[in-house]
């Protein structure tokens, strides 16, 4: 079993930067792929960034890509998501999640957080 907690989440302004943590507890972290997922009111749940066990192999969204970053450091058990040049379409809860597939299918990881609300506005 793996807890995960987020934290980070708030209100930035367009165009601004913000950095999403994600703590792991239980299990040994560097055994699983992390990823964050987000979902938009009224939106579906949708994949953002995936890391693979060591850091060295990333995928991101189209939407994203160029913008966000994804990174770990298992040694404090934590995923990261720096967000830079934020737009109001990046307002949602994000969550992270893990398992041991790197994979954009949100259903295929076992464990999630329970979500930061990042919040866009001037």
């Amino acid at each position: 079993q793996v807890q995960l907690v987020e934290s980070g989440g708030g209100l930035v302004q367009p165009g601004g930067s913000l950095r999403l943590s994600c703590t792991a507890s239980g299990r040994t972290f560097d055994d699983y792929t992390g990823a964050w997922f987000r979902q938009a009111p009224g939106k579906a749940r949708e994949f953002v960034a995936h890391i693979n066990w060591n850091g060295a192999v990333t995928d991101y969204a189209e939407s994203v890509k160029g913008r966000f970053t994804i990174s770990r450091d298992n040694s404090k058990n934590t995923l990261y998501l720096q967000m830079d040049n934020v737009n109001s379409d990046d307002a949602a809860v994000y969550s992270c999640a893990a398992g041991l597939r790197s994979t954009k299918i949100g259903s295929q990881y076992p464990y999630w957080g329970q979500g930061t609300q990042v919040t866009v506005s001037s």
